[in-house]
């Protein structure tokens, strides 16, 4: 197997940012989902309520080393924001059931996003101490952590999984009358780590993944939910890729595709590295 994709998220639910290059540190991805929207009452805000978050493009030095500053912030239509790493006192957010600590960007970072945005009460977090919180029982390990994924530091997926789950859509609107879909992208699942090479649905059975040189333990699957089934580009929702999954992915009224995983050490990966996995 090779690594073929690398994705880096640094504004949760913001625009998919493509890396030839990274390092993995104990909490996921350098940069990969540090900051994060919030609503008045300090909860996530992501693209499942605020579809157009997905067209705001969010660059830090791991993603572009021209950017000269902790986060650059870019939307069509509205001037390019520049941010410091933040140094108001942390205050509490909340991600899903998760009570965490987050430090304020500040008002020039809320305004810009309301006004990208739409709504008023938008606010701009960041992860200042990822270590402080702790992963889902029995899937983890202490001193396992992360900054704002859902669940665990790092997903990985399989384009093989990808191109069967893509048949198996096609199977499924023929038996149905419907149009030929055109096949959808890897980049629906919004993984971080996209390899190419192995069986489909392989990583069902794998316990340990090696890319190039670091080791990551799996977690657990990836439940998805209804972010799958949203065009990035349209920003419509439809049917597909739960519809399929949940004929031929779902385990206990929940739907999978991708797994997670924990870093077991730090270090540098790249596209094109090799990828062993048992």
């Amino acid at each position: 197997m090779r690594l073929v994709q690398l994705n880096v998220h640094p504004l949760k639910s913001g625009a998919i940012r493509p890396v030839t290059s990274t390092t993995v540190l104990p909490r996921g991805l350098a940069d990969d989902r540090t900051w994060m929207l919030v609503d008045g009452d300090h909860r996530l805000v992501s693209a499942r309520e605020v579809h157009r978050l997905f067209h705001v493009v969010a660059d830090t030095p791991a993603t572009d080393p021209s950017v000269a500053a902790a986060l650059r912030l870019r939307a069509p239509g509205h001037p390019d924001l520049l941010l410091d790493v933040p140094q108001a006192a942390p205050v509490d957010v909340r991600l899903f059931s998760l009570h965490l600590r987050a430090r304020p960007s500040g008002a020039e970072a809320d305004a810009w996003l309301r006004s990208v945005l739409g709504r008023d009460d938008l606010s701009l977090v960041w992860c200042h101490a990822p270590e402080q919180r702790t992963l889902q029982p029995g899937f983890s390990r202490p001193g396992d952590h992360a900054a704002f994924a859902d669940a665990f530091p790092v997903t990985i997926a399989s384009l093989a999984s990808m191109r069967r789950l893509n048949d198996w859509m096609l199977e499924r609107a023929l038996e149905l009358g419907e149009e030929r879909p055109e096949p959808l992208p890897v980049e629906r699942f919004r993984a971080n780590l996209v390899v190419d090479g192995d069986e489909p649905f392989a990583e069902d059975r794998w316990t340990r993944v090696v890319v190039g040189d670091v080791p990551f333990r799996i977690g657990k699957p990836v439940g998805r939910c209804v972010m799958a089934t949203l065009d990035p580009v349209t920003l419509t929702t439809a049917k597909e890729p739960t519809r399929t999954l949940a004929r031929h992915r779902r385990i206990d009224g929940k739907v999978f595709f991708a797994v997670h995983l924990v870093p077991e050490t730090s270090g540098r990966i790249s596209v094109g590295d090799p990828v062993r996995a048992d």
